[in-house]
């Protein structure tokens, strides 16, 4: 199955735990702290795909978690580090965050590789703690957590060629003819369900030819099959537009013809600036009368075609080969890159909660927790300096704490003294 959209969720690994741990052998009493660090968390990696053509394998895996670091553990031997989780999507893929909708990514080249998520730090053992007053800590410090994120991932084919027009207009047939695609071609509307590519080849220069789904009135806003796949033509250089000259299914080839180019328009207003050729399909089966009051009423570089009979073909694949020759390549899209806020490590907040505790959380509240053993004298006095180093205390006399009040960090509760 086709699919063009997924949303799922990432998480870059934790951080392993730092050890506490002292060194111990025969005849060697007091060998000091010897607890190594823990491993970094593995991080969210996207890389390109090239036998991809869809991202049908996201549509029932939707968290994606990287390997968490290791511990570190005696005789100061780091943890090891997680494993990056590297997920492949097909070229084109737009990786978006879910909530504030900006970009993170267009992972338009072969071989692009980008990391979305960073693992955490993997905390610090406690022989890094170990100070000329301070032999023998008996803390360490836990690893850096990390947040679960929710991105969707969005493919915009990219192609040189993009076929419009109304369902049945004979879009995949001229597909079909052009390249050695096979897609499905019946006498019915939405045919295609999914773009189809192919690669046309003419001397040598070769172009891609992307078969997009039929688009109806009102598809801008979600009407008909269509409407999801108008992405799909926002990276086409050109676009060749065809008309059923022949009318078949009883509609005007000139209404059909302004109502696919005001869908298009209203999707994108840019796509005004794409060249764009009429295909006038269908001839075998129209009267030249309907031919000339077309091409009297509408403007355009306009080519008469047959795709069951081949006939004009290849005066259309001269006119696009020539166009293709005078546009620039494809380019990726042009956006200020979204990326997660890192929080300030010293950040806090105070406040006073209802029963008249002091709560203090943020950034620096979780780092402090990570690394304090309350019941342990030099981790507590560890605490009690980094509080005062980093303003807490001096937060927390401004706001009028007395000998005897409560202060309230995470899940841990301690009475206040001077």
């Amino acid at each position: 199955m086709f699919i063009d959209k997924a949303k799922i969720y990432i998480k870059a690994g934790d951080g392993g735990d730092g050890c506490t741990s002292f060194y111990t052998e025969k005849y060697v009493p007091n060998g000091g702290p010897d607890g190594g660090d823990g491993g970094n968390g593995g991080n969210i990696v996207f890389t390109v795909d090239e036998n991809a053509a869809s991202l049908s394998v996201y549509r029932f895996g939707k968290r994606y978690r990287a390997e968490n670091g290791a511990p570190g553990s005696g005789k100061n031997r780091h943890g090891k580090n997680g494993n990056d989780l590297v997920l492949k999507v097909p070229r084109g893929t737009v990786v978006r965050d879910a909530e504030t909708g900006g970009i993170i990514a267009d992972l338009f080249y072969a071989d692009d590789v980008v990391t979305v998520l960073t693992g955490g730090r993997g905390g610090k053992g406690n022989a890094r703690f170990k100070t000329s007053r301070r032999q023998a800590p008996g803390f360490s410090q836990k690893g850096e957590p990390t947040k679960e994120r929710a991105v969707v991932l969005e493919l915009k084919t990219i192609a040189d060629v993009g076929l419009v027009g109304f369902p049945n207009a004979g879009k995949s047939t001229l597909l079909s003819v052009l390249t050695r695609a096979n897609p499905k071609i019946a006498n019915y509307p939405f045919t295609t369900l999914s773009p189809n590519l192919g690669v046309c080849m003419r001397d040598d220069f070769s172009f891609t030819v992307a078969d997009i789904p039929g688009l109806i009135e009102g598809a801008a806003d979600g009407a008909g099959l269509g409407h999801s796949f108008l992405r799909h033509i926002d990276r086409t250089r050109l676009i060749v537009h065809v008309v059923d000259i022949a009318a078949t299914d009883g509609r005007d080839p000139i209404e059909d013809y302004n109502t696919v180019n005001d869908e298009l328009f209203k999707y994108n207003p840019e796509l005004r600036d794409v060249p764009q050729i009429i295909a006038l399909n269908k001839i075998d089966c129209a009267d030249e009368s309907e031919i000339e009051r077309f091409k009297s009423q509408v403007k355009g570089e306009i080519f008469a075609i047959s795709g069951a009979t081949h006939s004009g073909v290849n005066k259309l694949v001269d006119a696009v080969v020539s166009v293709l020759r005078t546009l620039p390549p494809p380019t990726p899209l042009e956006f200020e890159p979204f990326r997660y806020e890192t929080a300030d490590p010293n950040s806090f907040t105070l406040k006073r909660a209802d029963d008249g505790a002091f709560v203090l959380s943020g950034e620096l509240m979780e780092r402090i927790a990570r690394m304090t053993v309350l019941d342990d004298r030099d981790s507590f006095a560890f605490f009690q300096r980094t509080l005062n180093d980093t303003g807490v205390t001096k937060a927390l006399k401004n706001a009028g704490i007395k000998d005897g009040d409560t202060v309230r960090i995470l899940d841990t509760e301690f009475t206040y003294e001077s």
